[in-house]
């Protein structure tokens, strides 16, 4: 741990406490957890990554399978048209707009990258579609580097919870950062994403099936239970 990070938890023993049991409870109960999503490469991940925003895994699930066997690298997306590749993920939220990115990314990973798709945060957001989430998500996964990407889920949970009171998701990605272990930050990703998707949900958390109950600021339980 960082000169930093000591004192930013010093500062906070009560969030101290918190993120420690909060982690453990995960470390010995979820020790795996991955993401959802389907794909076997770098390429198959970022096009799956864009087109989740503002849309469930199960749905990009179904239109990725084709879209992947006719696309099978940036060169062949590149040279697509937009109504070929539109009419594979029509049924995505907003498919005029995840159109244009697609064929933007990969067209700039050809042009820019020799068809790589690149392995850091910085060159990450520099294509079409791919925001500070996204190329977190991606170089988290692919690359394993010590990064947070924060969704509707992981923002959530972090401040139901008590991890966060960040306002924005910047905010919170920035104060999970400093109290989470680097060597961790990846699969605690996963653990807050699917955490919320399926305990800490949006209009009903499910208190009474929630393991990290005792630590969270928001948990509707009491220790009488």
């Amino acid at each position: 741990m960082t000169e930093k990070e000591t004192k930013v938890l010093e500062k906070n023993p009560e969030k101290s406490l918190r993120y420690e049991n909060i982690l453990r409870w995960f470390r010995e109960n979820v020790p795996v957890a991955k993401s959802e999503l389907h794909y076997d490469n770098p390429f198959e991940l970022i096009i799956a990554v864009i087109l989740s925003a503002q849309c469930t895994d199960k749905r990009v699930n179904m239109v990725t399978p084709p879209l992947y066997k006719r696309f099978p690298t940036p060169e062949s997306l590149a040279a697509a048209s937009f109504e070929e590749v539109y009419g594979y993920i029509k049924s995505v939220s907003y498919p005029n707009n995840k159109t244009r990115h697609l064929l933007g990314m990969a067209k700039m990973l050809v042009e820019n990258y020799g068809a790589i798709v690149p392995d850091t945060v910085e060159e990450l957001q520099k294509l079409p579609g791919v925001g500070r989430k996204t190329a977190n998500v991606v170089a988290s996964i692919i690359y394993k580097a010590p990064v947070i990407a924060v969704d509707t889920h992981v923002f959530r949970v972090a401040n139901r919870t008590g991890l966060s009171c960040g306002k924005n998701p910047l905010e919170v990605e920035k104060e999970l950062t400093e109290n989470i272990p680097a060597e961790e930050r990846a699969i605690a990703h996963h653990w807050l994403i699917l955490h919320g998707r399926y305990v800490c949900t949006a209009r009903k958390p499910k208190c009474d099936e929630c393991g990290i109950w005792r630590w969270c600021a928001s948990s509707q339980r009491t220790p009488l239970e």
